[in-house]
């Protein structure tokens, strides 16, 4: 059997264990990358250890480190509070804030994953102290941050453009980015009133009317991520209600400090926002060690597991070839249209697991051929390609997708894996297909 072959049963026997049965699908990952890695692909240990996410992993860590900090010494409520002076009140309109804020960021060039490791939780604060969806609030950090993923300042946007340029297709940098921006907006507004945003409208944030919520920081690690845990580490008695006038405190103002130091080098100076964010949580710890000594069990390790093992394995699938294999069958079938759509359903499942900017690259790559042609419209298709590619980081095992379910706040981590997992397969099933039918098929781009 070949080795293409070999990885994709494996995939599927991968989410078959891991949905039946309580193990992390990041373990069962790990162990079929070391298997068919070297058994079947003929790599070597070190070269499968090649494929480890390591800057994703520093990432997570980071940034669940600072945030947990953050949220120990009452900084994330003193934001809390400051964000709802902002809109009013009206809770309706948080989600939307934190829409647009993420699509601001990375249209100016920050990278999508920096953009949502900053708002994420800050928004998932939101959503746990004022009765909001947290997967409605997740989702719209990251519909945001594609939408403005394709901005001509953007990573997305100018690998898409050099692309084009370079295999001399017919471009519109406006196009691209706008598609991308005005289809993630009706994927949120959609999401709004289907998550329960019709229940907010009309709603003001009173003290009174939302009750403290304790934390339970701890995880113990079954199935695919988390479930809650005791809390560990933290101090719950200083946490205060984020709607309630609390006087601004030293330590508040240093983390404040800190967190605008990890904005400004990760988006300004384009340095790596893991080491960044765990720099200056470190910074902050040494300010207050004792209480913060505790902040290190609050890292989501299961989900660090999980995402690990799982793009481990997907580095052994590329390794062997399989992408490739799926993309020159789908070539040969020689209709423009529907290879358009095959592709942009590759370049959909596969960005679910792996890196969006790469698989961006080799789907638009694949449709070189036929869109020389003039067979036809090539800007239509490179739109829908680059949306169907990205809008499916809102999977769990994408870096976006893995922020939003190690920050979300008093929820049943098992649970909000099954339903990012669901929203996932909905989006991969259908996101596609919508892209193509609104950008490829009418020939319009």
């Amino acid at each position: 059997m070949s080795p293409e072959i070999v990885t994709i049963i494996a995939l599927v026997v991968i989410f078959a264990i891991a949905t039946f049965l309580p193990i992390n699908m990041g373990a069962l990952a790990f162990v079929a990358a070391f298997v068919v890695g070297t058994l079947s692909v003929g790599l070597d240990t070190d070269e499968v250890l090649a494929g480890f996410p390591s800057g994703l992993v520093l990432t997570l860590i980071g940034v669940t480190y600072l945030f947990a900090i953050a949220q120990n010494n009452g900084t994330v409520d003193l934001l809390v509070r400051a964000a709802v002076k902002l809109v009013g009140g009206h809770v309706a309109a948080i989600p939307w804030v934190m829409f647009f804020v993420t699509a601001l960021l990375t249209a100016i060039g920050a990278l999508s994953p920096a953009a949502v490791a900053i708002i994420a939780p800050i928004a998932l604060t939101f959503a746990a102290r004022h009765g909001i969806s947290p997967l409605l609030m997740g989702m719209m950090v990251i519909h945001g941050a594609q939408g403005g993923g394709f901005s001509p300042l953007s990573v997305y946007g100018v690998t898409v453009n050099k692309i084009v340029a370079e295999e001399g297709l017919p471009s519109s940098e406006v196009a691209v980015f706008l598609g991308s921006l005005f289809f993630n907006l009706a994927i949120a507004l959609v999401l709004f009133f289907v998550l329960g945003g019709r229940s907010l409208l009309g709603r003001k944030v009173q003290a009174e009317a939302v009750p403290h919520v304790e934390h339970a920081h701890g995880t113990v690690v079954r199935g695919h991520g988390a479930a809650p845990g005791p809390a560990v580490g933290g101090d719950d008695d200083e946490h205060v209600h984020p709607d309630v006038p609390q006087p601004v405190r030293f330590e508040q103002i240093l983390t404040l400090i800190g967190l605008v130091t990890v904005a400004v080098l990760a988006l300004a100076f384009k340095l790596d926002i893991g080491f960044v964010a765990i720099t200056v949580a470190v910074v902050l710890a040494l300010f207050s060690a004792q209480q913060h000594k505790g902040a290190v069990t609050q890292i989501s390790w299961s989900t660090i597991l999980l995402i690990a093992g799982v793009l481990t394995f997907v580095y052994v699938l590329q390794e062997a070839g399989t992408i490739d294999y799926v993309g020159d069958a789908v070539i040969g079938l020689g209709a423009p249209l529907l290879i358009a759509l095959l592709l942009a359903y590759i370049g959909g499942v596969v960005s679910a697991f792996a890196s969006s900017t790469a698989i961006i690259g080799v789907a638009i790559s694949l449709a070189v051929p036929f869109l020389l042609s003039g067979d036809i419209g090539a800007v239509g298709v490179v739109v829908a390609l680059s949306v169907a590619s990205t809008i499916v980081d809102v999977s769990p095992f994408s870096t976006n997708g893995a922020l939003v379910l190690a920050n979300a706040q008093d929820v049943d981590r098992d649970r909000f894996y099954k339903q990012i997992l669901s929203y996932s397969a909905i989006v991969v099933g259908v996101g596609p297909l919508l892209a193509w039918l609104v950008f490829a098929v009418p020939g319009w781009l």
